[in-house]
């Protein structure tokens, strides 16, 4: 296929580009070039248009991500007058304004100490920055033993091969080495994993196993937690009350650093700017930051770090050390100068205040759907939200089958006008942070709709 550039394509010719030569994020490879995924020609608000004109609840606001909501000219004009004053500056020798208001902006938003701000490209840099901090923390302090990660398993942290490893999806795993002696996980803080142990003692339960695990390898080995507030793509697990606090206190026992993974619930998903602390009671060592900071206008992410532990290793304490890590793109211009425009948008029309007042309606209409069959767990914290679906509701366990009804219910509910991101067996609804009310009655109605007619399809035997 040859076109020349600058030259119209119609929708059809960029259906068959995508076809014919784009490598997609988790491609499924059986399939490669016989189909292309739906083409989005726009989107407005809360909603996307594709190609063929079909206006769709965009559920999952991208990726976690379109806080501020689809076409919003104060960003697209923000981008464009940074452009044209200063496209790029190489952060290795010089810096730019947007960045350094930016940094400032952020330092002023986060909780405790962590006042100084590293920025990179995305979500999966930004917690392999702040990994790779913490390597270059102990090294300077003379523990070069000290290197050992905890995470959870089914937490996600990213895509590069350090991030990749430590997220425990097993799913992401095949086919790819990035399995690490360096890392180990300890059990998801999902109540429904609890058996009969109440919350209080599945907590007992999660921090007794924390401590065994440090044990295990050795305090003076283990070098950092990382743990997002809740799981995210994980399913919208959220911990017992009081998680968080107990495995900083455990972490500040044994010199152990706390690195808080905000990428999904940085900029107000959870009604504040971060959820750290002031929804889930911690305050971490480290938080990394994404999506939501641009509202996904274009990439950009980062880390906000502690001054006690910058100041072990800065000054006449740094040894003749350098921080040598860092992109091309880290404190881009453009990039700082769009988070600036979304987070004055935030500000501007009150949206953390909007998502506080609007998050109990939000879960009370996504807990309505209890009473379909399929329904095994309705969990919500602020504007994210998981519905999960299982033939057998009384069993926490996962079957093929159920990841398969999670893909019939995601095209139902995309004929229905609503985009569902189904991860296997579980809706998950995260929107735009302005949905209103309607718009929510409009969402969960569908999603019912969908659910329904994935029922229907069992019961009639077309589903198997």
């Amino acid at each position: 296929m040859n076109k020349a550039v600058g030259s119209q394509w119609n929708a059809t010719e960029m259906e068959e580009a995508a076809r014919r030569h784009l490598l997609s994020p988790s491609e499924a490879m059986e399939k490669l070039g016989q189909s292309a995924r739906p083409l989005l020609s726009r989107g407005d608000g809360i909603y996307v248009i594709d190609a063929k004109g079909r206006r769709l609840i965009d559920g999952p606001a991208g990726m976690w991500c379109t806080q501020i909501g689809y076409n919003r000219r104060e960003i697209a004009d923000a981008i464009a007058e940074q452009a044209l004053q200063l496209a790029y500056n190489s952060p290795w020798y010089t810096v730019n304004s947007p960045s350094a208001e930016l940094a400032a902006r952020i330092a002023a938003m986060t909780p405790g100490d962590l006042n100084r701000v590293f920025f990179t490209t995305g979500g999966s840099t930004a917690v392999d920055s702040a990994l790779r901090f913490v390597e270059f923390y102990n090294n300077v302090l003379g523990r070069p033993e000290k290197k050992h990660i905890i995470v959870r398993r089914e937490g996600y942290h990213g895509s590069t091969a350090l991030t990749a490893a430590c997220s425990g999806r097993a799913g992401n795993w095949p086919n790819f080495d990035i399995i690490s002696d360096r890392i180990s996980f300890i059990s998801s803080p999902n109540i429904r994993l609890a058996g009969d142990k109440d919350e209080a003692a599945f907590l007992d339960f999660l921090v007794d196993e924390f401590r065994q695990e440090i044990a295990r390898v050795g305090a003076d080995k283990v070098a950092v937690f990382l743990a997002e507030p809740l799981l995210a793509s994980g399913g919208v697990i959220i911990p017992p009350k009081g998680y968080h606090a107990r495995f900083k206190a455990v972490c500040e026992e044994h010199d152990i650093v706390y690195i808080s993974d905000e990428v999904v619930t940085g900029f107000g998903r959870c009604g504040e700017w971060f959820a750290s602390e002031k929804v889930f009671g911690v305050v971490p060592d480290i938080i990394t930051f994404a999506k939501g900071v641009t509202s996904g206008y274009v990439p950009l992410g980062g880390f906000a770090i502690s001054e006690r532990l910058l100041d072990k290793v800065s000054g006449d304490n740094a040894r003749g050390s350098n921080y040598s890590n860092g992109y091309t793109y880290s404190g881009h211009p453009v990039s700082c100068a769009a988070a600036l425009a979304n987070i004055a948008v935030i500000e501007k029309d009150g949206i953390l205040e909007h998502v506080r007042d609007i998050s109990g309606y939000f879960a009370e209409r996504l807990h309505s759907l209890a009473d379909l069959p399929l329904v095994a767990n309705v969990r919500a914290s602020g504007l994210v939200g998981c519905v999960e679906c299982l033939v057998d509701t009384s069993s926490p366990n996962v079957t093929d089958f159920d990841k398969r009804i999670g893909a019939r219910i995601d095209i139902h509910c995309a004929e229905l006008g609503l985009i569902v991101r189904p991860l296997g067996n579980m809706c998950v609804m995260s929107p735009a942070l302005i949905i209103t009310r309607e718009q929510i009655d409009d969402m969960i109605g569908i999603l019912r709709q969908g659910i329904e007619r994935a029922a229907a399809e069992i019961m009639a035997g077309e589903l198997v």
